[in-house]
């Protein structure tokens, strides 16, 4: 049988009368004046609480509540969740609101209090960062209700049990997606690039307007017309942008709370609807020891919803990537030459030199970019003072480990694999600015 709590609660006002009462009986074993006194007093507490618990249960719905959020939360991100409460008394209520959070975000001291008139209604709004995807359970909503009299308070509970899936960060997609559309991803710290060379293809020539190009004057056109003529061209479309994440356990470091995996993840879903955006065909590719999931690279309009479904659900298994399985797996399945941007981890030279072999088989067939990471807590030592012998070896090591970093960059050059060595928080902004790069160069 299910213990059922009771609904009402003793405030502090009525512990702190429970007390007086007793010290005035106390006192009246040695007057008879206290004594009286406080037979006086117990009959109005007890006037007062009944009266306090009559107009708080007389109304059954005194007071109502709801949880607003939107189907889904945005991993990373600031989500905006919002409890409207609504007072249907018929006096002013002071009321306490207790939101009984995911597990996921220990966070067990969350309360707000508010006053509401009769027939008010207020809303109470805050934000939740979650750092991992998955299933989120949000408890009830306990709002506990006083009236002036602040002798007991009512509970109300309210929304038991809401479970809220947490996606790859899809707020980080539609601000790109809105920047984009308007032409203004500059605004996010996206780079204006020059176009370089030819990556246009001929549509048709019309009349020279304000604002053309006059490097694209048709003189033959216009001498036949005689009015000024010029080439109109379209960009080429439909190339394939593959996300190939490394689910490895080298992407399982934290940075502000969130594994390296997340940040790769919520980067493939915004890099791959802005290849939507611009006509090309986004694909994805995850692996470990094994390949976890393929998306083909296609232009249809479901693509986009494919691709949040299957990142929503990729989770490592801390084994150990095989890079000679994805490379084997890309030349089976990936027949079109496609840019494929390998989101990973290389902590030393030595790490990097084990699977550049399947790097470069793989840089021969496509256009390759191996983006890994900066710690960036490594920049924080070596921009410290040292002070003691232990402040010396500690900046050297990390002088070591920035070394090796830097190392790596050097040795895909070489290769001539292009690169993105970036901080964790700049991956979408650094990923986009490669891809409308090597866009406007005509590589892909």
């Amino acid at each position: 049988m299910k213990l059922k709590l009771p609904e009402i609660y003793f405030t502090t006002r009525s512990y702190a009368l429970t007390a007086l009462l007793v010290l005035v009986y106390l006192l009246g074993f040695i007057n008879i004046f206290f004594y009286h006194t406080a037979n006086i007093l117990l009959l109005l507490f007890l006037f007062a609480f009944g009266l306090d618990v009559f107009i708080l249960f007389r109304n059954k719905n005194g007071v109502l509540a709801k949880r607003i959020t939107g189907a889904k939360l945005s991993n990373g991100d600031e989500n905006v969740v919002s409890i409207q409460v609504e007072n249907n008394y018929g006096f002013k209520t002071y009321i306490t609101v207790i939101d009984e959070l995911p597990v996921q975000f220990q966070i067990r001291n969350f309360d707000r209090r508010i006053i509401l008139e009769s027939g008010k209604e207020n809303f109470i709004r805050y934000s939740l960062r979650p750092v991992q995807r998955g299933e989120y359970y949000f408890g009830a909503i306990r709002v506990f209700v006083a009236s002036a009299i602040k002798l007991i308070e009512r509970r109300f509970s309210f929304e038991q049990g809401v479970m809220l899936p947490v996606y790859p960060s899809f707020i980080q997609m539609r601000k790109y997606e809105l920047l984009a559309i308007h032409n203004k991803l500059t605004a996010g710290g996206i780079k204006k690039i020059r176009r370089i060379g030819q990556t246009s293809e001929f549509d048709q020539i019309k009349e020279y307007v304000a604002g053309d190009d006059i490097r694209s004057v048709n003189w033959k056109a216009t001498a036949r017309r005689d009015k000024l003529m010029v080439n109109k061209y379209q960009d080429e479309k439909s190339q394939s942008v593959y996300c190939l994440v490394d689910m490895g356990r080298n992407m399982k470091m934290p940075f502000e709370q969130m594994a390296l995996l997340d940040y790769a993840i919520n980067a493939s879903l915004v890099i791959s609807n802005i290849a939507h955006l611009k006509n090309d065909k986004p694909g994805l590719i995850t692996f470990t020891h094994e390949i976890k999931s393929h998306i083909a690279a296609e232009r249809r309009n479901s693509q986009m919803m494919r691709i949040i479904e299957t990142l929503y659900n990729q989770q490592t298994n801390f084994s150990e990537s095989d890079f000679e399985r994805l490379y084997m797996h890309v030349k089976r399945t990936v027949n079109q030459r496609s840019l494929l941007l390998l989101f990973t981890n290389f902590e030393s030279l030595s790490s990097l030199k084990r699977q550049l072999k399947y790097l470069k088989q793989i840089a021969k067939q496509h256009l390759l970019v191996v983006i890994f990471f900066e710690n960036t807590e490594l920049k924080t030592v070596l921009t410290k003072n040292a002070i003691s012998t232990f402040d010396i070896y500690y900046k050297t090591i990390a002088e070591k480990f920035e070394l090796e970093k830097r190392l790596i960059i050097k040795e895909l050059s070489a290769c001539g694999i292009q690169s993105i060595y970036t901080a964790p928080q700049n991956l979408s902004v650094n990923t986009i600015n490669k891809y409308l790069e090597l866009k406007a160069r005509g590589l892909v």
